[in-house]
């Protein structure tokens, strides 16, 4: 006999084996206790959340022949038939694949012949988000009025995109994401039913990492089992076998990153990379370790926070973030969260994951307030261990005794040629137009600079010779010169230049727009 996943082979066969989802059991229980039992049911929530497993123990409850306190007796043939999946009572529809008018119009067809066993014919369609606009408008009327022995369950990860008219025709449903406990409790059930060693702290951390899906926790669970077959998993196992860091490295890289480390941060990051954790894994998990910070931070009593992690640990956070700034770690985390949906489908995680880890050492990067916050704690840092900032420092930003540069001729707008003003005064304009007739162009253009030559010419800067060489081609040339003479009734020559990266920045180009300030008024 072939093996069956967890998730299967353990999948509920009554109400009172669904795990987290009490509100969604005890009404349907009730329900069929009753008699009330709906013609149109929309079950939401998340994935591994239990929506099919429900769908089928309600399916299988109605038709059952000797039902228990609204559960199914799993005895009679009814029951044996649904289970074993060779009932003609229970369709299931994969509306993924399924998703034209012609596969409703075959079940509205369907539905007129009531069923030759049982009670009900029930139709689960499962991610029925997925059907088509003329789909759901086929299937509108049969939903609302169907006969009196069919019942649809609609089951969903996507809500949104159910169309109002089916909504307000359903029983709506609402799936929770099942916590952390709940699915600790069950994983440790299940393990002892199958005998197998696990540690508690193990189990926890797979709880964690399935993010409220049971389905999940099961899959990673036999993940982990298959590969430590016949051996006691422990919670370092677990940690190889997902790909995942332990604690003690983030602990190791905060405090690179605050004490402004990037050679230890790269050699922190080589050493996990070198042991096989997966790079978008590890980006999470430190967003979490961070977010475990903050709420120990921000919290007199950590009692009462919900975080996952012994006492021990616990009180080894609150130590370590007592050196912490609130602002510090909110900036640490946005940073990371921006990461996070970055490097999932980046071909080169690594360097994503090194420019992030540098962007938190160098807070100068960055001008928002966060990183300024960032910027005067290591300051007063350097001020309390002896460090003495001059005021010419304070006030250029370098040490005193480094040579001041050569300060740049100052042009003088009174100076410069009428049609150099004139250009720089509707230069905004003018890529506006040119924007319209070829957007490329125009996207190159805002990011270039309108400066002056030695000889006093007109000159586009750009910063790399890609830009360059878009904006001298013939074709854009003729573009811009055309734009500016429409605009002003003169022909102005114009030039392309690529600074000298090496030598210089866009920083140090002079800015026509900026000098020349003068409304141009034109007939």
């Amino acid at each position: 006999m072939s093996y069956m996943a967890l998730y299967r082979k353990f999948r509920p066969d009554n109400f009172d084996d669904v795990k987290g989802q009490d509100h969604i059991v005890t009404t349907l229980k009730n329900q069929i206790k009753s008699g009330r039992i709906g013609h149109a049911y929309l079950f939401t929530g998340t994935r591994g959340t239990g929506k099919t497993t429900v769908a089928k123990l309600l399916a299988k409850t109605v038709n059952c022949e000797n039902p228990r306190e609204g559960n199914p007796c799993n005895e009679c043939s009814m029951c044996k038939a649904i289970m074993a999946g060779t009932s003609m009572n229970v369709i299931e529809i994969d509306a993924a694949s399924n998703n034209g008018v012609e596969n409703v119009r075959e079940i509205v067809e369907e539905v007129r012949y009531s069923p030759t066993e049982g009670k009900y014919k029930v139709y689960i369609i499962d991610e029925v988000h997925m059907l088509s606009a003329g789909a759901f408008n086929a299937l509108l009327k049969t939903i609302e009025e169907p006969p009196s022995y069919v019942i649809f369950i609609l089951a969903t990860t996507e809500v949104h995109k159910i169309p109002v008219t089916i909504l307000s025709r359903c029983q709506r449903y609402d799936f929770r994401r099942i916590s952390i406990d709940t699915i600790t409790d069950r994983l440790r059930e299940l393990m002892d039913q199958e005998k197998i060693e696990i540690e508690d702290k193990a189990l926890r951390y797979i709880a964690r990492m399935a993010d409220g899906s049971l389905r999940d926790a099961l899959s990673l669970l036999d993940q982990c089992i298959s590969f430590y077959l016949g051996t006691r998993i422990t919670y370092d196992n677990v940690l190889d076998v997902l790909g995942t860091v332990d604690t003690r490295v983030f602990s190791q890289l905060l405090k690179a990153v605050d004490s402004q480390d990037v050679p230890g941060c790269i050699r922190i990051l080589d050493e996990v990379e070198s042991g096989g954790r997966e790079l978008s894994q590890f980006v999470t998990d430190f967003i979490w370790y961070l977010r475990n910070l903050l709420l120990v931070k921000t919290t007199d009593d950590i009692n009462d926070i919900i975080i996952d992690m012994s006492t021990e640990n616990l009180m080894l956070l609150k130590a370590e973030s007592q050196s912490l700034n609130e602002d510090v770690l909110m900036r640490y985390i946005r940073v990371m969260s921006e990461l996070s949906n970055q490097i999932r489908y980046a071909p080169r995680k690594r360097v994503l994951l090194e420019m992030a880890l540098i962007k938190l050492c160098r807070p100068q990067m960055e001008q928002n307030y966060d990183a300024l916050i960032n910027r005067i704690k290591i300051l007063e840092e350097k001020l309390e261990n002896g460090f003495t900032v001059s005021p010419d420092r304070l006030k250029h930003g370098k040490p005193a005794d480094e040579p001041e540069p050569a300060k740049k001729e100052e042009i003088l707008p009174e100076a410069l040629p009428e049609d150099l003003k004139k250009v720089a005064s509707v230069w905004s304009n003018i890529k506006a137009q040119i924007a319209k007739k070829a957007p490329a162009l125009g996207l190159t253009l805002e990011n270039a600079t309108l400066s002056i030559d030695e000889n006093r010419g007109l000159v586009i800067v750009v910063g790399d010779s890609f830009a360059k060489d878009l904006i001298g081609s013939e074709k854009n040339m003729k573009i811009i010169g055309e734009t500016i003479t429409k605009m002003l009734h003169k022909t102005v020559e114009i030039d392309v230049r690529c600074i000298d990266s090496s030598k210089e920045s866009m920083k140090d180009v002079v800015d026509l727009t900026k000098i020349v300030k003068m409304p141009i008024q034109y007939e």
